[in-house]
């Protein structure tokens, strides 16, 4: 399809809208990641709705020594990606646009949770997504804006403000897009070197050893709970290999649905492992959180949770998390 090219808020407003406008926010390099949201983005706008993509490197989201200058400029092919998957318009205003006065006076501020984790590791970080998030929700006005997962953090904050402040649109997080290896797809990616890359699978296979723990534990209770207390229920416990669980069977029955501190441990493995690797991975934070607030959960959660990591191989910082859902059996 014919994708515009637009630079001015004025000429994005000057459009005529019958339907829908679905928007997807980028700083650009977009990859199978992004047009997986702009496909997205276009089955919920309909074809009679509008696709717009933002591509703007926002420089109020890095910090000192952080890789603005670096990160990677790429808007012809960028408009034809986004063309490719389903966008009518790519607006990409420059910062003056964006910023008509300079940095911004007044700011969005991402409160206690945009300081936990990434915010932590990033100070500052949040508040400038934030603020341009909103700028840029104003520039485009749409209906519906899509993120991706991946940035699990991002998503929340950026639902917490349309929430908190009111924004009268609605926010549709989209699940993370990954490379045939598991890695998460990023814009990043491309700064690593083979060896780096071999190294940094170790995120991905953090959260997969979590997520099998989990599943583990879930299994096993659903199982515990099918069969009565008896010996019975020990025989089930040992026929799905957790023979060491079948000496208490009640007691693992009645437990706390989970447990976060084996899933912890399970995916902490794995990145111990890759610290000895050569290249080494530097860990940032292995975290399990509660989506709501960013805050850890304790064994007795129940509820929708992230287990997040982020991480250093060479001079490359990436992130990565998958959603799970503790008790859920119950």
């Amino acid at each position: 399809m014919t994708t515009t090219l637009l630079s001015t808020a004025g000429e994005l407003h000057a459009r005529a809208r019958t339907g829908r406008r679905a928007v997807v926010m980028t700083m650009g390099a977009l990859h199978e990641g992004h047009a997986t949201l702009i496909r997205t983005a276009r089955t919920i706008a309909g074809p009679d709705g509008e696709v717009v993509v933002t591509v703007f490197v926002n420089p109020l989201q890095f910090g000192a020594g952080e890789d603005l200058d670096r990160y990677p400029r790429t808007l012809d092919a960028d408009v034809k990606l986004a063309g490719e998957s389903g966008a009518d318009v790519v607006f990409a205003p420059a910062v003056d646009e964006v910023y008509p006065g300079g940095e911004p006076q007044v700011r969005i501020t991402a409160g206690p949770m945009g300081e936990r984790l990434e915010g932590a590791s990033r100070p500052g970080h949040f508040d400038g997504m934030l603020t341009v998030v909103a700028k840029l929700l104003h520039l485009t006005r749409p209906d519906v804006a899509l993120y991706g997962q991946k940035d699990a953090q991002q998503l929340a904050l950026i639902r917490r403000m349309v929430r908190d402040l009111n924004f009268g649109v609605e926010i549709v997080g989209v699940p993370t897009v990954r490379e045939e290896d598991g890695l998460a797809l990023s814009s990043r990616n491309r700064y690593l070197s083979p060896a780096e890359r071999r190294t940094a699978l170790a995120l991905s296979g953090a959260l997969f050893a979590g997520q099998d723990r989990h599943a583990a534990q879930e299994a096993l209770r659903a199982r515990a709970r099918e069969v009565p207390a008896t010996r019975a229920r020990a025989e089930a416990l040992s026929a799905i290999g957790e023979s060491r669980a079948a000496a208490d069977a009640h007691a693992v029955a009645t437990a706390a649905p989970g447990s976060p501190a084996a899933v912890r441990a399970a995916a902490r493995q794995v990145l111990d492992e890759a610290a000895r690797l050569d290249p080494p991975l530097a860990l940032d934070y292995l975290a399990l959180v509660d989506p709501s607030d960013f805050t850890e959960i304790g064994d007795d959660f129940t509820g929708e949770a992230v287990l997040a990591v982020a991480a250093r191989v060479g001079t490359t910082r990436l992130i990565d998390n998958v959603p799970l859902t503790f008790g859920a059996a119950s």
